[in-house]
């Protein structure tokens, strides 16, 4: 029987259970579990912002999960160039992508490969955007506990 091969991405910054989530429900869906881990200079030209945590520190997180059997960079969005690369069975994505033009347009590719995507369950309520204002938030209402300056008066 031929193994199946699982293929997701993602930048990983201040990893959090929602990532865990969806590289947990993506490896028990196939066999063999590639992850794409997007680089830092795809995320400042996506997002418009420099990763939190470096490159090589968010490859090596996702590379010490026991769901994980090959971490890889993701310089792009090309899902295509991707797949000539690693000739997965199945890519997933979480669910709050589904339905989306750049998704429909991955579908509608993918269909004639034999590629499935398959829309795991997003975790609500969580998000690294999400962590990094409470963490700005906390610096900013105690300056003095990480060595801020405090305004005098």
């Amino acid at each position: 029987m031929k193994k199946v091969i699982g293929y997701t991405t993602g930048v990983y910054d201040m990893f959090h259970i929602g990532h865990l989530n969806v590289i947990k429900r993506a490896k028990e869906q196939c066999d063999y579990l590639i992850v794409g881990v997007s680089t830092d200079d795809l995320v400042k030209k996506d997002k418009g912002k420099t990763p939190v945590i470096p490159y090589d520190e968010r490859a090596a997180i996702i590379e010490a999960l026991k769901y994980v059997d090959e971490v890889v960079p993701q310089p792009d969005k090309n899902k295509l160039e991707a797949w000539g690369r690693y000739h997965f069975d199945k890519m997933f994505v979480g669910s709050d992508w589904k339905g989306t033009p750049q998704w429909n347009k991955f579908e509608e590719q993918f269909e004639p490969l034999g590629v499935e995507i398959v829309y795991l369950p997003h975790t609500d309520g969580i998000s690294s955007t999400k962590l990094t204002t409470v963490i700005k938030d906390i610096l900013d209402e105690h300056p003095e506990d990480w060595g801020g300056t405090e305004s005098i008066e």
